[in-house]
């Protein structure tokens, strides 16, 4: 069985294939800059342990279009990775938001992509897209099973005492105002990446997704009791261009005060804070060189990303009576050493302490990068989001 794996988002398409019977991709690709002008795609085919990637520029205007270039890519002579579009038997879609309503994977019907539809008021940026990349496969792979995978599935376990706020009642009744937490397909991914590697099936665990966005979740037993985003992305850590926590009364006063319009201030939360509006860079690389170069203000904001995360893993050890793992994961996570010694500093009362060599080492897959004194095991997973919606997609139809 071949299932074809899409995260379509705004301006771009991600996608890989899989074999039913393997957890490697058979190909792998980006569409970047959709209706932007100067479209770049990536595609890279795996053939015998080797690589093959194939580059190009031009205009795609939308997501039809960049979805007709990847057809072709998949049936090109020389890399071709099935004969024709009826070879997909199941296309997977990650949806970012499916509410309350859509809280398992699922067939996609008419009736989904309505609900899908009726979530844009809370995920203005991403629900758009995954409704287009969805209507351009049904029209490309016309034999296909249509799968979605939610991102706020996996916090649906939440307890009430966890994803309610408190204000009035009728808020959540009527307009659906509630804690969603997003990421849940890598923090359900890795958390039981974890599970396997701790042998232990109750195992306390807090996934922290370190990317250009950010989040944590307290994960018991396999299933998530609290995380830090909440009706939106924006809560929570700070991330690369987003606030995370802020007191609500900040925006009254720039409303009162300064001003400021509902436009204004979405902008200035998710794209002109964070680190950005720390430094004027959200790419921790650039940072951590300003860092390198006697930039306080960079040495100021890694001290205040790091802080977050702490306090953070301070609260879920409570909420959870104890912690047997802390994973990080994304392009932070598994990459940036000094935010996971950072992060991991000042905690043994918890029982946290890092092997500051061994978390030094760049290497793929798992890594336990827990010092020998350590109780609590920090481990660095690669997250898969892709493998994981191939995996939901087959639990679902029962490959």
């Amino acid at each position: 069985m071949n299932i074809f794996v899409i995260n379509s988002g705004s301006s771009s398409i991600k996608y890989q294939l899989f074999h039913s019977e393997s957890a490697e991709p058979v190909c792998s690709g980006l569409v970047e800059r959709i209706g932007l002008g100067d479209s770049l795609i990536k595609h890279t085919v795996f053939i015998n342990g080797e690589e093959k990637v194939t580059k190009l520029e031009l205009d795609i205007p939308d997501h039809e279009a960049g979805m007709f270039e990847v057809e072709k890519l998949l049936i090109q002579p020389g890399i071709a990775v099935v004969h024709n579009p009826d070879d997909i038997n199941v296309v997977g879609h990650r949806i970012v938001h499916g509410g309350e309503t859509l809280t398992q994977t699922t067939i996609i019907t008419d009736e989904v992509k309505e609900k899908i539809k009726q979530l844009y008021p809370l995920a203005p940026l991403h629900n758009p897209g995954h409704i287009k990349g969805i209507e351009v496969a049904q029209s490309i792979f016309k034999k296909a099973t249509q799968v979605a995978v939610f991102d706020t599935a996996f916090h649906q376990t939440m307890p009430e005492k966890a994803y309610r706020y408190a204000i009035p009642e009728n808020f959540y009744r009527d307009y659906g105002i509630r804690v969603y937490g997003f990421h849940g397909i890598s923090h359900k991914y890795v958390s039981g990446r974890a599970v396997e590697y701790l042998q232990k099936p109750d195992a306390k665990i807090i996934t922290i997704h370190l990317g250009n966005g950010c989040s944590m979740a307290a994960v018991n037993a396999g299933k998530c009791i609290d995380t830090s985003m909440g009706l939106t992305p924006l809560d929570g850590l700070i991330m690369g261009t987003r606030s995370g926590n802020i007191d609500a009364s900040v925006l009254l006063y720039l409303i009162e005060q300064q001003g400021y319009d509902a436009a204004e201030l979405t902008t200035l939360l998710n794209k002109k804070s964070g680190m950005y509006g720390l430094t004027g860079y959200s790419d921790m690389r650039d940072i951590t060189g300003m860092m390198k170069n006697g930039s306080d203000a960079a040495a100021l904001a890694y001290e205040m990303y790091a802080y977050r995360i702490r306090k953070f893993i301070g609260a879920y050890s409570a909420a959870m009576n104890g912690l047997d793992a802390i994973v990080f994961t994304a392009g932070v996570g598994e990459n940036d050493a000094l935010v996971r010694e950072m992060a991991c500093r000042d905690m043994d009362f918890v029982g946290i302490h890092i092997n500051t060599e061994e978390n030094s080492q760049r290497k793929p897959g798992l890594r336990d990068v827990s010092a020998s004194q350590s109780k609590v095991k920090v481990l660095v997973i690669p997250t898969n989001e892709e493998l994981e919606i191939a995996q939901q997609c087959k639990a679902l139809l029962q490959y």
